[in-house]
């Protein structure tokens, strides 16, 4: 049985992860506030900030934007977008 908690980034039930995804206190409150389907949509965000900004994972000032913004995407706050984009019209 998978475990549920209350996403804090879509309000709701949900199944959580299985495991911690992140190191730290940060990785721990992910693991007991954060859904999989919220970890899921943060994962395709991250993505789309590295390709679009083309940003090199390697470097220490990327790894402490994209923890940033992170915090910002699952929690709340004025996250960062590609300039240009343009969400998805929700059907």
């Amino acid at each position: 049985m998978s475990r549920t908690v209350f996403c804090q980034k879509l309000q709701k039930e949900l199944p959580g992860l299985n495991t911690p995804t992140y190191p730290g206190d940060l990785g721990q409150r992910i693991y007991q506030e954060i859904s999989l389907q919220a970890w899921q949509m943060w994962l395709q965000h991250q993505t789309m900030l590295i390709n679009e900004k083309r940003l090199s994972v390697i470097e220490p000032d990327t790894r402490a934007y994209l923890a940033g913004e992170m915090e910002k995407f699952l929690f709340g706050g004025d996250y960062d977008k590609p300039e240009g984009y343009i969400p998805p019209e929700k059907s």
